[in-house]
């Protein structure tokens, strides 16, 4: 067992958390207080190969792995939770699938300028009514000549304003035993009858875009479709289980940045003569936070390490996912805890980074059903 990263990853790692300190930091409460998605950093992050980390040369990518793109995620992730939400949503939803599923034709045209950071992608999956429940969708593809007429609604997509693609889930027949079969389409977002509105005022990841999609008769061709049109939601299943590790590697970010704040506070704030990092219940706080802390970087890093190397990874990246993000949720409360009154406030940041890593326990799978594929993977 080798717990040491290569010399690339480490290279990765140095260049992003660079990157995220330099340009991220100096802005992260003015976009998280203004709900301002910054385009022009992740412009930034386009030309510096960010966007196409895990994807071959061939396509734009930067010929990485999925160690290397989680620990880009978890960096970005330490300095502002909405910037890392919209970077791994770009990636693992708005462009892997295309990878993953792609005709050679659809990754020319879309995946490259994804990959080389010209343009971002998003992943419309979610519907008003039909979230954890996927297999609910409601939203519609028939087939017109050459064409789909796509009909229907999707909700809370990440980065949907920006983007120049969006895949859709669609339901576009029956099966054998009646049930629906759902398919992915990629659907150019200025295709006509494609409305697209971010009216969402949200608790947290606030630098991230989050919208609506309304799909009025939007009429696409054939050759949009995704993958095999019998296996769309198996394809999405597994899109997901890939997204799963990006927003655990977010989760990690998120729980880093929480125990380093309260450490260095911890060590600068005196109370009765000493500073409150040489009481005992504030060293058992931190001596947990960086347990947990690393446990999830653990589990994160093995998860994507068996991606890597085309091993199963479904109940990895769930147990990832739900480790991770609950830790960051634990951590920041811990984070402000330690903080005391000034935790409450904005400018010293843990605040936000609670409000930031709750949306982790509900994206992407809520915490509920991680519990859910890991039983079903026990055999349960």
């Amino acid at each position: 067992m080798d717990f040491e990263l290569t010399k690339e990853q480490s290279m990765i790692r140095n260049m992003v958390r660079d990157f995220a300190e330099d340009v991220i930091q100096p802005r992260a409460v003015e976009m998280d207080t203004k709900a301002e998605f910054p385009l022009d950093i992740f412009e930034q992050m386009g030309e510096l190969g960010l966007l196409g980390i895990p994807f071959p040369e061939e396509y734009g990518g930067s010929g990485g792995d999925t160690l290397s793109y989680a620990i880009a995620v978890e960096e970005i992730g330490r300095i502002c939770g909405g910037t890392g939400l919209s970077y791994a949503a770009a990636v693992s939803l708005g462009a892997s699938p295309i990878y993953y599923f792609g005709t050679e034709e659809q990754k020319k045209e879309y995946l490259l300028p994804l990959a080389e950071g010209k343009a971002l992608g998003a992943f419309g999956l979610t519907e008003p009514n039909a979230g954890s429940d996927a297999g609910g969708t409601k939203t519609t593809a028939v087939e017109d000549g050459d064409d789909y007429v796509i009909n229907g609604e999707k909700c809370f997509i990440t980065n949907a304003s920006f983007a120049k693609t969006v895949i859709v889930t669609a339901v576009t027949g029956k099966n054998d035993k009646g049930k629906n079969i759902i398919s992915a389409i990629i659907v150019p977002t200025d295709t006509e009858g494609v409305k697209i509105t971010s009216n969402y005022d949200k608790m947290g990841v606030r630098a991230s875009d989050t919208a609506e999609v309304i799909l009025d008769n939007v009429r696409v061709p054939k050759e949009n479709l995704l993958g095999d049109p019998q296996k769309g939601f198996k394809q999405f299943l597994y899109t997901l289980d890939g997204g799963r590790i990006s927003i655990a590697a977010l989760g990690l970010g998120i729980a880093q940045a929480s125990l380093e704040r309260a450490l260095n506070y911890a060590k600068e704030r005196k109370q009765f003569g000493k500073s409150i990092s040489d009481f005992q219940a504030v060293q058992f706080k931190l001596a947990d936070m960086s347990m947990e802390v690393e446990l999830a970087r653990n589990m994160v890093y093995k998860a994507a390490w068996l991606k890597d190397h085309n091993k199963p990874f479904t109940k990895e990246s769930a147990y990832a996912k739900l480790y991770a993000t609950e830790t960051a949720f634990r951590a920041a409360n811990q984070a402000i805890q330690i903080h005391g009154g000034y935790g409450y406030m904005r400018e010293y940041e843990v605040e936000r980074y609670l409000r930031d890593a709750k949306l982790l326990e509900i994206g992407e799978g809520t915490s509920e059903i991680q519990r859910l594929v890991i039983a079903r993977q026990l055999g349960c």
